[in-house]
């Protein structure tokens, strides 16, 4: 979403730190194309008009001016700058669970912003994260099928969900609602209320009457990030009406200009609670304003990866991966498990977004080259083309053996040639690696202990050296985009000083 911006972002930077001495005069230059691109990303005009003038008064001081090395000086206040603009430097702002269950959430938005999707993440999220009891309930009594589409996403995030009565109201499944949570053990009620393609007084009173009988803990509006300023726009209407605690913002993941997320904490005053990525019910990341930050200033989100590998590690895979490593044994078995892994944190493509000095240019150059979800899902077909004698022992793959596999896989012999040596390095790798807990994806998500997550103090340190560090934990890994991810031929490319890859592999 924020490819644009941080491409013109990072041009102004470029000029400045190719320049020993910065003076008032350079620093004006580089403001007023900060300026300019903000605008061009959609961002509200008070809210830009803030935050230029607060990263001016930092950055035409003197330690500037006079600092060994002024570009970077700017930089790190165009980031803080950005990180006060998106909410300011602290904790996330999560969700309020506690008192007297059921505690109710209630969604509201307009329609096609994704608000019953939301419903069913949030819900699935709240039984992962925080180990309650959650009971969805379908109030669009106006939308065709919306009912049916909340109870089979229910279904998908293994929560409850409020039979279907047909010809009730929607205050009258409000109050069912809340009473059945009550007596089935609920810990919280998400209550999905009906949207409308624009905001009238009817919707508005609709709403008002389902949070009197609620009484939610947490009012969150919904809003599609692809809408720009409407976003913004309906947000603060909202507000007006019914006391929100926070927002939603979803196709974060989309190509629209990014300025509603900007924007959207300094117009309403309302935190960003989560952002929607995606149509799968784990595309719900909480909202962190020093990472956003990061990201859009091309810095990466290492925090975020850690935290989808901590998320995916097999406690069980990991210990068996453990015990197998301190024999010094990888074979394409562990390394079909690796890529599938890859696969169920976003792939590639997710992946590399997260990594500093991954812009746009650098993603493309790496799709031109076939380095791409494609590519994992073709190594693996190679390797379920193999037999398990072959899995295990890949030494005896001859050239008879490999045409056979590349057949069977729909591949050429030199693919699954490049798919050997890969493991082969992997597998000198790992036996370095020696005691490494549960391979690549564990040495990520098994730091603090395996399986219980990454250790805080380390997630801290990380983030506060995101800009040039490699994957720490993994062997290997170095500047940025030198982290050995599987699937990569041991490594993803590094980045040159224009932040492309060097010497990506030619396609056959």
């Amino acid at each position: 979403m924020f490819d644009a911006l941080t491409e013109r972002l990072s041009g102004v930077f470029n000029r400045l730190t190719g320049r020993g001495v910065l003076t008032e005069k350079d620093v004006d230059a580089a403001l007023r194309e900060i300026r300019v691109a903000l605008l061009e990303a959609d961002v509200a005009l008070p809210a830009v008009k803030a935050a230029i003038e607060q990263i001016r008064e930092r950055a035409v001081g003197e330690d500037v001016i006079r600092a060994v090395a002024p570009g970077q000086q700017v930089i790190k206040i165009v980031h803080d700058g950005l990180v006060e603009l998106l909410g300011g430097d602290g904790e996330p702002a999560g969700l309020d669970l506690d008192g007297e269950p059921p505690v109710a959430i209630l969604m509201a938005g307009l329609q096609g912003s994704g608000k019953t999707t939301t419903a069913a993440k949030l819900a699935r999220r709240i039984q992962a994260r925080d180990k309650k009891k959650v009971l969805l309930a379908s109030l669009d009594t106006r939308r065709p099928a919306a009912m049916e589409q909340l109870q089979q996403l229910a279904a998908q995030a293994e929560a409850g969900f409020l039979p279907i009565v047909p010809g009730q109201t929607a205050t009258d499944i409000a109050k069912r609602a809340m009473s059945a949570a009550r007596l089935q053990g609920y810990d919280v009620v998400i209550l999905d209320t009906a949207g409308r393609t624009s905001i009238d007084e009817e919707m508005m009173a609709e709403a008002k009457a389902i949070s009197d009988i609620a009484r939610p803990r947490e009012a969150l509006l919904v809003a599609d990030a692809l809408t720009g300023q409407d976003a913004v726009e309906t947000a603060r209407r909202f507000h007006e009406r019914l006391p929100l605690t926070g927002l939603v913002l979803t196709r974060m993941d989309g190509d629209a200009r990014g300025g509603a997320a900007l924007s959207m904490r300094h117009v309403t005053g309302l935190p960003v609670k989560f952002l929607g990525t995606g149509e799968k019910l784990d595309g719900l990341d909480a909202f962190d304003a020093r990472r956003l930050a990061g990201r859009i200033l091309g810095r990466g989100d290492i925090v975020s990866l850690v935290e989808k590998a901590a998320g995916e590690v097999d406690q069980e895979k990991a210990a068996r991966m453990a015990r197998k490593m301190a024999k010094g044994d990888f074979d394409l078995d562990d390394l079909a498990d690796q890529l599938r892994q890859l696969q169920k944190m976003g792939g590639l493509g997710g992946l590399m977004g997260l990594l500093p000095g991954m812009n746009k240019a650098a993603q493309s150059q790496m799709a031109a080259a076939g380095m791409d979800d494609s590519m994992l899902k073709r190594q693996e077909a190679i390797i379920l083309s193999m037999t398990r004698k072959e899995r295990k022992k890949p030494d005896i793959l001859k050239a008879s053996r490999k045409r056979r596999v590349a057949a069977g896989s729909g591949v050429d012999v030199a693919e699954v040639n490049r798919l050997l040596k890969m493991h082969r390095q992997m597998a000198d790798m790992m036996k370095r690696a020696g005691k490494s807990k549960g391979g690549l994806m564990g040495a990520l998500g098994g730091m603090g202990g395996m399986g219980r997550g990454p250790d805080p103090a380390l997630l801290q340190k990380m983030q506060g050296g995101a800009a040039g560090g490699g994957l720490p934990g993994l062997p290997g890994s170095g500047a940025a985009g030198g982290s050995a991810l599987p699937g990569l031929g041991g490594g993803a490319p590094r980045l040159g000083p224009d932040g492309l890859p060097i010497g990506l592999p030619k396609k056959d």
